[in-house]
């Protein structure tokens, strides 16, 4: 035995040779040994004081050991809507507004930056700026305030390009963001389930915190064990759930066929109320109610309150397993969103038509009004040297901007969903708290048991109300520079009032059940709202002429005109033959086929990957157990002989 002793007797007087000496040998060992203690306790307090800069980590971890990972899923996902959107502001005000504001014309030196007479007794009144009339709608709020210059200011900046770029940059860096994030959480993986066996053991005998010095904190931790255990039992009793399958697929096919009634109604109203709102738009609007001058945010928003609890009613019927009836409930909101949102893009791009039709005839006018006051002024005075008109800037005859007009929707929508949300979770679960708290001692049935008892937190309305609204954003925001900063707020003051809501007024779901391991879903829905928002911007881009005297493009005839103006005249030539050649469509075509080519292949590789991995976890399983097996025959052999095997 005693060769077999010899390395590890070497690496033990290795490892302890300062210890085992004496004189400066001992000392530097002790100094060693207080070094390294005290790195170690360095790292410790470094760790924690970056959890503790993380933004609502506190909060969002009392939240999770109260109501378990799912609702805690929402406040994460919640705190990395706000960062993406706080990047985006400091893209549009560092870009856009502040050039603006320090090098552009004031107010009232334009047409475009002045209120004009007619309305000026009225730009102040509250009824008038709460429907962002007046001069809100004349500030850097709106498009039609930024002017139309190529270069302003001492540093020659070019403001309609950076308008231009910015605007399409959102996207990039919103879809660069979305995808990378995609694909760090396809590392850490899962679909919510462990893998791994003797679950119960694990978390029975591993799950607490020795290093837990704070009453508050063990008490949170106790809490978010208690929770843990209840998801999996909750994973247990549905993997072990039979049931009648014929009468549960009747029932489903039967969910679906109401859920796509409630979705094709929805559409129509909408629809129809966006027509009757362009009918109320040529009747004097101090004739029209303030349910009538709203009408469309209003259904909007009655209908994002309304929907997502008659779906969640219809979906009792399926059955499903929590966590795949919550993503059942996501796509159906995530459907009845998306319907609305573009019908009413539908019916606002014709209103877009009609004042393009009015434009054109305002600016025919305007021309043919210039024409004749050249001539006339040319033959009264027989000059060539003719001022420009001597005409007040609030004067002056202007078009409809139909970008204005889009951004005042859009803001006005942003604006009533805030409302709607927070007066839903005042009324709906504060107040309904308050009820059950206090009435309760001294009422007929059991409040919290029965009727109406305390509320749960709706994760998929919350989920689908960020995603819905981001769209809004990423839609609105070229037409409203100032939307991206009024979201920001949103979402910050979101974050404190819906964690005090859920804390206090709410309690956990009856069926507690754990959220992926990775929010891809989330994500997967943000990407493809993403992409659906892209597409009336391009189409606003590359198709719809700008207003002619609004706007950073106006006296443009497209808006990417002004990518073109630059590339000729302040970019070498050959840089404007390459991308001449970069946008020929014989070179796009094959450069987007090779792309899906590429998907597929990268698709089919991933696939095979985690092919090779399973296999691999099957290998791996049957080698422990056939090492368990061997020694449990080994143990038992022995046993029977007498004698104990080692191994």
């Amino acid at each position: 035995k005693i060769p077999f002793m010899v390395p590890e007797c070497q690496a033990f007087v290795e490892e302890f040779e300062g210890a085992l000496g004496k004189g400066k040998g001992r000392k530097l060992y002790a100094y060693k040994v207080m070094m390294a203690k005290k790195m170690i306790k360095f790292n410790r307090d470094f760790d924690n004081f970056k959890t503790a800069c993380i933004p609502w980590e506190r909060k969002i971890k009392e939240v999770e050991s109260h109501f378990g990972s799912s609702v805690a899923s929402y406040f994460i996902f919640l705190r990395w809507m706000y960062g993406l959107n706080l990047v985006l502001f400091a893209f549009m005000f560092g870009l856009v507004v502040l050039p603006e504001v320090m090098m552009g014309l004031p107010y009232g030196s334009i047409p475009r930056k002045t209120v004009p007479r007619a309305e000026q007794d009225r730009a102040m009144d509250i009824s008038v700026l709460l429907d962002f009339g007046g001069y809100c709608k004349y500030s850097i709020l709106f498009y039609g305030f930024y002017n139309d210059e190529r270069t302003i200011g001492v540093l020659q900046f070019r403001l309609p390009l950076s308008y231009l770029l910015v605007g399409v940059g959102i996207f990039g860096y919103s879809l660069m963001v979305v995808i990378r994030t995609m694909a760090r959480n396809s590392d850490e993986g899962g679909d919510g389930g462990d893998d791994g066996q003797f679950t119960f053991a694990f978390k029975m005998f591993t799950s607490w915190d020795y290093l837990i010095g704070n009453p508050e904190t063990a008490d949170n931790k106790y809490a978010s064990i208690t929770t843990s255990f209840k998801e999996s039992i909750v994973d247990e009793q549905e993997n072990q759930k039979d049931e009648n399958i014929h009468l549960r697929r009747f029932l489903r096919v039967l969910a679906n066929f109401l859920i796509l009634c409630s979705l094709g109604g929805s559409g129509f109203l909408i629809y129809f109320v966006v027509k009757r709102s362009q009918e109320f738009a040529n009747l004097d609007q101090d004739e029209l109610s303030w349910f009538e001058k709203n009408e469309v945010e209003f259904v909007m928003s009655l209908l994002g309150l309304v929907c997502p609890p008659l779906f969640e009613t219809i979906a009792e019927l399926e059955e499903y397993h929590p966590r795949i009836a919550l993503k059942w409930q996501l796509g159906r909101i995530f459907a009845l969103f998306l319907g609305n949102l573009y019908t009413f893009l539908f019916a606002l791009f014709d209103e877009v038509n009609a004042k393009l039709e009015k434009e054109k005839s305002i600016r025919n006018a305007t021309i043919w009004g210039l024409n004749e006051y050249y001539s006339n002024y040319s033959s009264y005075h027989n000059t060539t040297d003719i001022p420009p008109p001597d005409i007040h800037p609030a004067d002056v005859i202007r078009g409809p901007c139909w970008e204005t007009a889009v951004g005042i929707e859009f803001v006005k929508l942003t604006v009533s969903d805030i409302q709607v949300t927070y007066m839903t979770i005042l009324i709906g679960d504060f107040l309904r708290a308050m009820i059950v708290r206090f009435l309760n001692y001294c009422w007929c049935w059991d409040l919290e048991a029965g009727f109406p008892s305390y509320g749960e937190f709706d994760i998929s309305g919350n989920v689908l109300g960020l995603i819905f609204n981001q769209g809004m954003i990423w839609m609105g925001a070229f037409y409203a520079p100032g939307l991206v900063g009024l979201n920001v707020l949103r979402l910050l003051t979101s974050m404190y009032y819906q964690c005090w809501a859920v804390m206090s007024c709410n309690v956990p779901h009856e069926r507690v059940f754990k959220a992926s391991k990775s929010n891809n879903f989330y994500m997967g829905l943000l990407l493809l709202v993403l992409f659906l928002s892209l597409l009336p911007v391009v189409y606003t881009i590359m198709t719809l002429p700008p207003s002619f005297d609004c706007g950073p493009f106006s006296g443009r005839e497209q808006m990417y005109n002004v990518v073109m103006e630059t590339i000729e005249n302040d970019l070498p030539a050959f840089i404007g033959n390459i991308f001449t050649y970069a946008t020929n469509p014989g070179l796009i075509l094959p450069a987007v086929l090779l792309m899906v080519l590429a998907i597929y292949y990268l698709n089919a590789t991933s696939k095979n990957y985690q092919n090779a991995n399973l296999e691999l976890k099957k290998k791996m399983q049957m080698k422990t157990d056939r090492n368990s097996n061997k020694k449990s025959s080994l143990f038992s052999i022995g046993k029977s002989l007498g004698i104990w095997p080692k191994i």
